[in-house]
């Protein structure tokens, strides 16, 4: 097995060199004048998503190789994590040789791979249909859930208190919500406010769990991957909103803004949403054109939002707005603000202040990720104090650079929430399996879910390792770029997992009364929310590699 992790280790390493050489081929086809032009990088989208795409499974594999590397002894984690590998040098071979003349990679140089015979027998033994049958009939026999833990007493303490806080107080509730799309009961949020789960990135001197001295985006992780099992829609999303608040605050905000904001979202005593898509805008950011207008004492703030989830129940609202009317100063006109309501229960509202302003929140309909409701605003001459402009005066015109510093983290997160969806969406299918009894044996018996099932482990596993890795990165001031590959490949692997564990329960996977159907409706979102993911594959992830080519 030594011997299969250390070549696979090879191959990846020069896969990336080919995904490097590619990049630089790209990067020389979109110069004009020195620096990269939008049109001519437009013109290479297609080539650019792909090989994102590959660079996102390879940083998954490597990790995942790093990380077999630790399990001393444990034979079916290892095997897990080459099968893994196996499968991910194929598919990425085959989409540089179906890519490779946009690449400036001679298709017989991707082929080329093949004539390996060492990586040819890696192939054949890891991924085989006998081996990986063995691998998921080992998975059904031990009832393994997850695969070793690389945290330590502290974390896993942290991750113990929250699971069972999801499996008994969010997994109960989380199909009534869902169905019925209720709000989420206040017992959730109450009791996740007492575990501290709102105040997972905020610094301990405004009453968070973050310390003072350093960042600890891993505990965060942790927090919101067991928070996701247990409901994406009832509880995974609790602590994004506050997360990205935070962390605006934090990059931009005055020391009377901290000292005010921090505490009670700290504490989850007020309770927050972000808005900063509008209807004609998505995810391009800089194109925000929600006026906000002087006047005596503040801003008055006019236009429409959307996709403002948690907006109803919130006391807070920050809000993304155009301080310049000037469009063609782009992002350089936008400013953000701390924006107060009353809380409201239900799927719609209207506040009208006493300025005479007001703000009207309809919730959108949507097919999963139910219980925060997601909103369309309306703001009508909606009064905000000066000080409310996070930064204050000298804040003005740098609300996309607060924002963005807020997503990095919203966006790590979001893959901690892809691995919970999928944790859970595992977990139900392996009981499935092992009790479902087809043609007088249970599933679970049979290759095929066998195969399913050993898949699946290995690609959660793969996506936590990931998410743990680049959280480290983050915590040392980098890792903006790989916070976007992480939510990219895990976004990517929860739709596939969720839909594997729909079909493992065959017709009871498309029954609402069965949770596999919800863990396959919450997943959809997660590749469109917090960045789209064709949005962070060429807005992020490519043109950032492109420019270091």
């Amino acid at each position: 097995m030594r011997e299969h992790s250390d070549l696979a280790a090879t191959i990846f390493e020069q896969l990336h060199q080919l995904s490097d050489e590619a990049w630089t081929f790209i990067k020389l086809r979109c110069l004009q004048d020195g620096k990269i032009d939008s049109a001519l990088f437009d013109q290479h989208q297609s080539v650019c998503y792909e090989l994102a795409l590959c660079v996102a499974e390879i940083a998954a594999a490597k990790t995942l190789l790093k990380y077999a590397n630790t399990l001393q002894g444990d034979h079916l984690g290892v095997e897990l994590a080459l099968l893994f590998c196996a499968e991910s040098i194929q598919r990425i071979l085959q989409k540089f040789s179906a890519f490779g003349s946009e690449m400036g990679i001679a298709r017989k140089r991707a082929l080329s791979f093949y004539d390996n015979a060492e990586l040819i027998v890696l192939l054949e033994t890891c991924s085989s249909a006998s081996n990986s049958s063995a691998l998921g009939a080992g998975i059904c026999e031990l009832n393994l859930t997850r695969l070793p833990s690389t945290l330590d007493e502290e974390k896993e303490m942290v991750r113990e208190t929250f699971l069972r806080f999801a499996n008994e107080v969010v997994k109960p509730r989380a199909e009534a919500i869902h169905r019925e799309d209720k709000d989420i009961p206040e017992e959730i949020i109450q009791q996740a406010a007492e575990l501290g789960c709102f105040g997972t990135c905020i610094p301990e001197r405004f009453g968070g769990l973050q310390p003072d001295d350093h960042s600890d985006s891993l505990s965060m992780i942790v927090v919101t991957e067991e928070l996701s099992r247990g409901s994406l829609g009832a509880a995974g999303s609790l602590i994004t909103r506050p997360e990205i608040a935070a962390r605006a605050l934090l990059a931009g905000g005055s020391q009377a803004q901290q000292k005010k904001w921090l505490p009670p979202l700290a504490a989850g005593e007020m309770l927050c949403a972000i808005s900063i898509t509008e209807p004609n805008t998505g995810s391009d950011v800089a194109a925000v054109s929600l006026k906000a207008t002087p006047t005596a004492g503040g801003w008055l703030l006019n236009g429409s939002k959307t996709w403002c989830t948690f907006a109803g129940r919130s006391e807070l609202i920050v809000v993304l707005a155009r301080t310049n009317p000037a469009q063609s100063l782009g992002h350089k006109g936008l400013s953000l603000f701390l924006v107060e309501k009353p809380a409201y229960a239900g799927h719609k509202f209207k506040h009208a202040q006493e300025q005479g302003g007001s703000l009207t929140g309809n919730a959108i309909a949507t097919i999963g990720y139910r219980g925060m409701h997601s909103y369309d605003l309306f703001f009508e001459d909606y009064f905000v104090p000066a000080e409310n402009l996070v930064g204050e005066e000298p804040g003005e015109g740098k609300g996309f650079y607060y924002t963005m510093a807020g997503f990095s983290g919203g966006r790590l997160q979001t893959a901690a929430r892809a691995t919970g969806v999928m944790q859970a969406a595992f977990e139900a299918a392996l009981s499935y399996a092992r009790d479902r009894q087809v043609f007088g044996k249970p599933i679970a018996n049979y290759q095929l879910t066998q195969i399913k099932l050993a898949r699946m482990l290995a690609t959660i596993t793969a996506c936590r390792q990931l998410s743990y890795e680049v959280a480290a990165l983050m915590d040392k001031g980098k890792g903006q770029m790989e916070a976007s590959l992480v939510k990219l490949f895990a976004c990517r692997s929860a739709e596939w997992i969720t839909r594997e564990a729909m079909q493992i329960h065959g017709g009871m996977g498309y029954a609402e009364e069965s949770a596999a159907s919800r863990y396959f409706v919450d997943a959809r979102v997660l590749s469109i929310f917090e960045g789209a993911e064709e949005v962070l594959a060429l807005k992020v992830v490519a043109r950032e590699l492109i420019e270091r080519a």
